[in-house]
């Protein structure tokens, strides 16, 4: 394997939740498909390019590539045959993937933790916090991994990744519904998010990282708080600083990678790769400096981009930008933009998915002409659409690759 070098490799991980096909209520089922050979449950199920597995509520199943990948081509198509035989295995139970990050009238008494693999970190985390909460229990994303080699290449990525955070809840968010209602958020599950691990405040810090662009100085600014917090809640040691870390990026100095983690899973993988394509072009071209330099990069301060990321959370892809720095990183040479503009210019001088397959082409068409899922969805629902037949098109959709409009 190449040295990980920039952009060298990339590692995506999509979680789906399991819901009743009858109903549509969530079933903590995961450990019916994740058996071994033999015949016990286990938290990972590799199956060539990816990988079945769970992480602490039994009705989520994670699929993710079981190796870094040169390349995003082919794996939407590859996503959604997993997921279509996934529904397959799950057919027999009554029980199919729902995609969406927040099950729409899921209530936080019915998460049930994963018992097998792991599972005394997971019971370490619901004795701190009560996982049964919606920020906990009920939030499916995508998660995007992007290797560096070195502090230098560090500090180029986390920079541009810290620009790039506040603006992601208006290009992917797909959960404004909560226990059967429209909240007016665009993405509930990251209103959740920002505020689960409260009590200890290190874990999350403001979900924008901190300005930091060195290993020791990580370690420094959030690891060791991280682990100064736990220490008195975790006697036993189960719970490490590193993967205790909770904020939107994480760095990932164990594989030499930060991993994304605000991006609210799509109605199907082409549109979770389209949206991947897009953020790696934007990335890409902040790395190269060919908008802002990196010194420039480097002055952004955590409270205004948490003040941009809370305005995207809420308000979706309508939320303004008026940052001369986040406008000029986004090459827009105006004094104010909406969110969705700079993404759809963005999309328009870097195209992103021109040599893609068709069905990630129409995705990242549908996203950028009428928004994110989160607002498709509130505009079907809000033309007398039910949750319920909403929801079921979504279930019907995910394995085939269908874009979903009002």
């Amino acid at each position: 394997m190449k040295p990980p070098h920039l952009f060298a490799y990339f590692g995506v991980e999509l979680e789906y939740m399991l819901v009743d096909r009858d109903d549509l209520s969530v079933r903590p089922w995961a450990d019916r498909i994740l058996i071994d050979a033999a015949g016990q449950p286990i938290s990972d199920i590799e199956r060539g390019r990816l990988t079945w597995s769970n992480e602490l509520i039994a009705h989520v199943l994670e699929i993710k590539t079981t190796l870094p990948e040169e390349s995003l081509d082919g794996l939407a198509d590859a996503f959604a045959a997993e997921v279509a035989e996934a529904n397959r295995r799950l057919a027999p139970h009554n029980v199919c993937v729902l995609p969406t990050a927040m099950h729409p009238t899921m209530r936080p008494d019915e998460a049930v933790l994963w018992t097998h693999d792991f599972s005394e970190v997971y019971a370490a985390f619901d004795r701190i916090f009560d996982c049964r909460g919606h920020g906990w229990s009920n939030l499916q994303s995508v998660h995007l991994n992007l290797p560096f080699a070195n502090d230098a290449e560090f500090a180029r990525l986390h920079a541009a990744i810290r620009l790039v955070l506040p603006l992601l809840p208006a290009l992917a968010a797909s959960s404004p519904f909560v226990e059967g209602r429209a909240t007016g958020f665009a993405d509930n599950r990251l209103a959740f998010y920002r505020s689960n691990s409260i009590k200890l405040p290190a874990l999350c810090g403001r979900v924008i990282p901190e300005p930091v662009y060195s290993r020791d100085d990580y370690e420094r600014v959030i690891f060791d708080p991280i682990a100064e917090q736990l220490a008195p809640h975790d006697p036993d040691g189960v719970l490490e600083a590193r993967f205790s870390n909770s904020r939107g990026a994480i760095a990932r100095f164990d594989r030499d990678a930060i991993e994304i983690r605000v991006l609210d899973i799509q109605e199907c993988p082409a549109a979770d790769l389209a949206v991947l394509r897009l953020i790696i072009a934007v990335l890409r071209e902040l790395v190269a400096e060919t908008k802002v330099s990196l010194a420039e990069q480097q002055t952004a301060q955590v409270e205004p981009l948490r003040a941009l990321f809370d305005a995207a959370v809420e308000q979706g892809s309508s939320a303004v930008v008026t940052d001369p720095l986040l406008l000029r990183a986004f090459g827009h040479t105006g004094e104010k933009a909406t969110m969705l503009e700079l993404w759809r210019e963005a999309g328009q001088r870097l195209n992103p998915c021109a040599t893609t397959s068709a069905a990630e082409q129409n995705a990242l068409a549908v996203i950028l002409e009428h928004g994110p899922l989160a607002e498709r969805l509130q505009r079907a629902h809000q033309t007398g659409e039910s949750l319920d037949a909403i929801y079921r098109r979504l279930a019907a959709g995910v394995a085939t690759n269908t874009m979903f409009l009002a």
